[in-house]
């Protein structure tokens, strides 16, 4: 079953947990904090995680399959991914089987990286390697895996092409008619992150999806 605040069940508050969870041998965590404010993103997934693990484990839930993001650990000079690694190793803590699915950024997000580094007419961007992935392909991939056994470990998923951070903007743009210039900036931060060459991109084995960018921007 989906639940969200919207449903009345929500993991901060606990309202609805235990019922919602009730009889579920996996139940998936895709939640997302409504700020990114240092303290309260880090409230917010600390609490949210806290609550739905306490629910699982007297349920008696077999499996908790998360979304997280690839290169977590590489990026903690964000107070964002400071709150996913907390939530992250709330979950390695934890006595509930789980898989962490970490993926790359997703291409529907490539919009708000750009306007996030706009100066006027001018997007600056570290060359630094990204390899994003559809969403569509993400919440795929999450399925299969809450429907395989625990991993009890991270899995990477990420998109089937690597190229630069300026040049995956620069693409959107061209594509979007937008005439916004994009400047390569090596000192250029991605949401307050210095970035360097391999920051956003898996090290080791991933899932690769199959959607590509071109295909992607054809669509939309």
């Amino acid at each position: 079953m989906a639940a969200s605040p919207s449903l009345g069940i929500n993991s901060i508050t606990g309202e609805g947990l235990g019922e919602a969870i009730s009889g579920a041998e996996v139940v998936v965590d895709v939640s997302n904090a409504p700020s990114w404010e240092d303290q309260a993103v880090l409230e917010f997934f600390e609490t949210s995680t806290r609550n739905l693990l306490a629910a699982e484990a007297a349920a008696g839930v077999k499996h908790h399959v998360a979304l997280s993001v690839v290169g977590t650990d590489g990026l903690l000079e964000s107070g964002y991914f400071r709150a996913k690694m907390a939530q992250e190793e709330m979950i390695k803590a934890s006595k509930v089987p789980y898989t962490i699915v970490r993926a790359t950024q997703f291409f529907e997000f490539v919009e708000s990286i750009a306007q996030f580094s706009t100066e006027g007419q001018t997007v600056r961007m570290p060359s630094a390697f990204i390899q994003p992935i559809v969403s569509d392909d993400v919440a795929a991939a999450v399925a299969d895996y809450a429907l395989a056994a625990p991993v009890n470990g991270i899995v990477d998923l990420a998109g089937p092409e690597r190229m630069g951070l300026d040049e995956l903007v620069r693409r959107f743009l061209t594509a979007r008619k937008d005439t916004r210039q994009v400047v390569t900036d090596e000192n250029s931060r991605y949401y307050g992150v210095l970035l360097n060459q391999h920051s956003l991109v898996p090290l080791g084995e991933a899932r690769i999806s199959t959607t590509r960018f071109e295909d992607w921007l054809k669509r939309t």
